[in-house]
């Protein structure tokens, strides 16, 4: 088995001034997609079946299928075994919406396969193989992180940050991240170096746990992203943070979601959260309350710098 968290959009998405710059940095909330991969046996004498044959439920997961053949290659060349089974992908993530369902799909799948067939699966392999598939979020580093999302590698991990809230919209639709990643992003050299200046202030405001810099880096990088995808309800969503007194608000970049952040730990905050999401009803007619995951202790990962 093996399982992965979906983000609520990113923090941050742009264009650093350099090349392969496309990055986000992630938002990692409390949904989540579970793997499992059971090999085939033999029916009389209960080895493997060898037949080399992967089949996935539900059949639409054709991404992760694609990626389960691989590493199931892969266990072949180790072990000179061909190896199939039934890949199960269960997940609570919405799918098309920017919320990271497809990577948490597929980092759940290659944690599920590799466990199964004996395959280490360390992060550095997982990109290797996600890279050949489509861009990618960084899912797999239990942190928030700065991450090559077209090259598929990890630019940098920030830390954890308090628990916040997220009352989340949905504009309708559906977004498909590998064509929306071949659009030509329409940002200037100046735009990229307040990009380059943004992430700098967000990787600080992670390390002082400064929730309220954490806001407004998101917010810019959501008004900034209207060139690329714009969204009719950026403007009323801000105009209810403010009202409700929230942190900021964050977006899907290359997706149709978008949310109010709000301090969990705010002595107010049951009274902020119940106005936010009466708010943002009116506004669009249907609200989802997300929390992020924060990662005690750093997850024992080491920060890198950005």
């Amino acid at each position: 088995m093996g399982a992965a968290f979906g983000t609520f959009g990113e923090l941050l998405q742009g264009v650093l001034p350099e090349e392969d710059g496309d990055f986000l940095v992630t938002l990692p909330v409390a949904r989540w997609t579970m793997a499992t991969f059971r090999q085939e046996l033999h029916p009389e004498a209960g080895v493997d079946a060898g037949s080399g044959d992967v089949v996935v439920r539900p059949a639409r997961k054709t991404k992760a299928l694609q990626l389960a053949r691989t590493i199931c290659e892969l266990a072949e060349r180790q072990t000179g075994v061909r190896s199939g089974g039934t890949l199960h992908v269960n997940s609570v993530i919405p799918e098309g919406k920017g919320l990271a369902s497809s990577s948490a799909d597929l980092v759940a799948t290659a944690r599920a396969v590799g466990q199964a067939l004996r395959v280490e699966m360390p992060p550095a392999r997982i990109e290797r193989l996600l890279a050949d598939i489509e861009p990618t979020d960084g899912v797999l580093y239990p942190a928030i992180v700065a991450f090559h999302h077209r090259t598929v590698r990890l630019r940098g991990i920030l830390g954890s940050l308090p628990v916040m809230a997220v009352v989340g919209i949905d504009e309708g639709g559906s977004v498909d991240t590998v064509d929306f990643n071949r659009i030509p992003k329409p940002f200037t050299l100046a735009d990229r170096h307040e990009y380059a200046r943004l992430l700098d202030r967000l990787a600080c405001a992670v390390r002082r746990r400064d929730l309220a810099e954490v806001g407004r880096v998101a917010t810019r990088s959501a008004r900034m992203n209207q060139l690329l995808r714009h969204k009719w309800s950026l403007e009323p969503m801000r105009e209810i943070c403010r009202e409700v007194g929230g942190l900021g608000v964050a977006v899907a970049h290359s997706g149709t979601t978008l949310g109010i952040l709000l301090d969990t730990r705010d002595p107010s905050y049951t009274q902020r959260v119940s106005a936010a999401a009466r708010a943002c009803g009116e506004l669009a007619g249907g609200v989802t309350v997300y929390r992020t995951l924060s990662f005690p202790g750093g997850a024992g990962i080491a920060h890198r710098p950005v």
